[in-house]
């Protein structure tokens, strides 16, 4: 298989309503974590550590432009501060798609001094599956 750059990533994030949004065009940058646990548990008999896999997590930090029109990425994150809904996560490139159950924990805005209007919306894992790239 031939390595490829990140172009084309399609972002779909459920609003508060539950319905999934395609707000790929207001996305500037993304950042995906599927970190697992480990524990430690060499044993007194050992001279290098020896671990065990834990739980699976997962985490995603969008980072976009301002968007106001309906269904767009102000519509989908507006609520966050007001809502506790899990929401579907869904990143898709180049027919590798990663879908997880998130919960958002900001959506913070940021109004630069040259006018730019960006947010970002920081989520993480929610249900208890294990992230599964398909």
């Amino acid at each position: 298989m031939a390595k490829e750059a990140g172009f084309a990533f399609t972002v779909t994030v459920d609003d508060s309503a539950g319905s999934g949004r395609d707000i790929s065009n207001d996305i500037m940058s993304l950042a995906i974590s599927t970190p697992r646990g480990s524990q430690d548990i060499t044993g007194l008999d050992k001279s290098a550590v020896e671990r065990i896999l834990l739980l699976a997590d997962g985490q995603v930090t969008l980072d976009g432009a301002f968007n106001p029109a309906s269904n767009m990425s102000h519509d989908v994150f507006k609520r966050v501060s007001t809502t506790s809904v899990t929401r579907t996560v869904a990143l898709a490139i180049s027919g590798q798609t990663l879908s997880m159950e998130m919960l958002f924990t900001d959506y913070a805005l940021t109004r630069a001094n040259t006018g730019e209007l960006t947010w970002s919306a920081p989520a993480q894992l929610s249900n208890g599956t294990a992230p599964t790239w398909s």
